[in-house]
């Protein structure tokens, strides 16, 4: 399909990269004849049938071509976590040589801006190509592969030190690819994406970069870096570009709603284009999207442009979409029964309800299902963790320790998410293992994040609740929050006290303290998610002392 594409629609949509200072675009079909001189030269370089290639590189215009040359040549793609100017480069080399041998690569592609890693890598004996320098007579044929050789090797987030790679086949990654594109009823003639979201993630490489490269859509691609050093470049590009699809977890919609309020310059952006606004990677968080479609709606943004999704990599992106151009819609349900009983039983919204995003039914092809501990099937409301088969979802992982499952015999992946359904429709509740259990109450980790949140001080975004004692008797929970005024007394007292009420407010229950770091201390994933287990082991030492 993705060569098919190239030679028929590719002469007409392409990808434009290089925004705001250098923009510059490419056809498909440039990128295709550009991937088959990268194929040409990794056959020629001993690139083997089914061999493991790992891209450490940043620019769209240079992955574009050199993923799409490493399935030409019937390879598979790993994208490597990126380092940061923060980075311990000794380290995270360490950890890369790990990730390297275990999906059995021996060779990095190279590329912009992470040039300078080149030393690094000598010094460790990975072997190397710059993306530059990868040329070599156009291949003639492409190498046929089956359906269930690895397309991608995608990195889970969380510690590189206990690399983990879920393996995408070309089965799963066509299945998903096709049914995504039939639930958001692409129109390749007239939708644009636009996009910043990391190539190393699984929405960005999958759904922005595979997706319109493989059905022929026009793209247009920036770097994350991009984005955060100007937010308003977002609003920007989908304005010039009339942009029809973009996607972004919580914080990126709540930092563009507050640089967009700031705006005074009326019709500076033109956002009435826009038609899909998927947001997923993490639980959807109503405030954010409130301060998105808000302060968008003088710039023509349509609320019911939102689209809330449910993904993950081990189904290979996506398994479900909310109903198309229906926005946001919460189911509220009792908290009390939610934390006691596991029922989600509807209310109306009042201070004893909690809300949670409906997030469609699931693709073509993929079945989910809610069991309980002892994997029974419930009924519709009752909440336990979720599983999933299907087409798309993966036959495995790649660990350290060898190859390793993740189906039963039926199919069923588990997925360690708890949520429930209704009306068909999936509704996720938080993660099984960051469920705090408080006197038989389970009460989800989002509550107290979006509790600390809505204090004055507090970074949106950036409050974690972490469980103290997980599993035992004496189970409790303290929270993490990130400040401006981080070192000053007086203020970090206000704040341990005033967010210390807020979530007693929220949850009934109080953490057993409240810590105050300065911005970017918090840890997370490559992909910009908390990492709650990570910020739990700062605290624990100091909390259990």
């Amino acid at each position: 399909m993705l060569v098919a594409t190239a030679t028929t629609r590719g002469a007409a949509r392409g990808i434009t990269t290089g925004e705001p200072k250098a923009p510059v675009r490419h056809t498909w079909g440039e990128v295709h004849e550009r991937a088959r001189r990268m194929a040409g030269g990794l056959v020629a370089g001993g690139l083997a049938k089914h061999g493991a290639v790992a891209v450490l590189a940043a620019e769209p215009v240079t992955i574009a071509p050199a993923v799409q040359a490493v399935w030409l040549a019937g390879g598979s793609v790993t994208m490597l976590h990126q380092p940061t100017p923060r980075t311990d480069l000794a380290e995270w080399a360490e950890d890369t040589v790990r990730v390297l041998a275990m999906i059995g690569s021996k060779l990095v592609l190279l590329g912009s801006p992470f040039d300078a890693v080149a030393p690094v890598l000598d010094q460790h004996g990975i072997g190397y190509l710059r993306l530059e320098d990868l040329d070599g007579e156009p291949l003639s044929e492409v190498v046929s592969v089956d359906e269930d050789a690895p397309a991608l090797l995608q990195l889970t987030s969380g510690s590189t030190a206990e690399p983990k790679a879920v393996r995408i086949t070309h089965g799963n990654l066509f299945a998903n690819l096709t049914s995504m594109a039939e639930a958001s009823a692409l129109d390749v003639d007239n939708d644009i994406m636009v996009s910043w979201l990391p190539l190393f993630h699984d929405m960005g490489m999958v759904g922005f970069l595979t997706v319109p490269m493989t059905v022929g859509l026009e793209l247009v691609k920036v770097t994350p870096v991009d984005f955060l050093t100007g937010p308003l470049l977002w609003a920007d590009l989908i304005s010039r570009h009339r942009g029809t699809i973009t996607a972004a977890p919580n914080f990126a919609y709540a930092l563009l709603g507050r640089r967009l309020s700031g705006v005074d310059e009326e019709g500076k952006y033109d956002l009435s284009s826009l038609r899909l606004a998927l947001n997923g990677a993490e639980p959807i968080d109503e405030k954010a999207v409130l301060a998105f479609t808000d302060a968008g709606a003088r710039f023509g943004l349509r609320p019911e442009c939102v689209f809330p999704a449910y993904g993950m990599a081990e189904a290979t992106l996506a398994v479900s979409f909310a109903p198309l151009l229906g926005g946001l819609t919460l189911d509220y349900i009792d908290a009390e029964q939610l934390e006691a009983e596991n029922r989600a039983v509807p209310v109306e919204p009042g201070p004893d309800a909690r809300s949670f995003a409906i997030l469609g039914k699931p693709l073509r092809g993929i079945e989910a299902s809610i069991v309980d501990d002892d994997g029974k099937v419930l009924g519709e409301r009752e909440v336990g963790e979720i599983r999933l088969r299907g087409e798309a979802v993966t036959p495995g992982y790649l660990t350290v320790d060898g190859p390793l499952a993740t189906q039963d015999a039926d199919g069923w992946l588990d997925t360690g998410d708890l949520g429930y359904i209704v009306d068909g429709q999936i509704v996720i509740c938080g993660r099984r293992k960051d469920v705090i259990i408080l006197a038989g109450r389970n009460i989800y980790p989002t509550d107290i994040e979006r509790a600390a949140a809505s204090v004055e001080g507090v970074r949106a975004g950036n409050a974690v609740a972490v469980r103290i004692d997980a599993g035992s008797r004496r189970e409790r929970f303290a929270v993490v929050v990130e400040s401006k005024h981080a070192g000053d007394a007086e203020q970090e007292k206000r704040l341990r006290k005033e967010v210390g009420a807020r979530v007693f407010e929220s949850v009934n229950a109080r953490p057993v303290a409240v810590a105050v770091l300065p911005p970017g201390t918090l840890p997370k994933t490559p992909s910009g998610k908390l990492r709650r287990a990570a910020a739990g082991e700062q605290l624990a030492a100091t909390l259990q002392s």
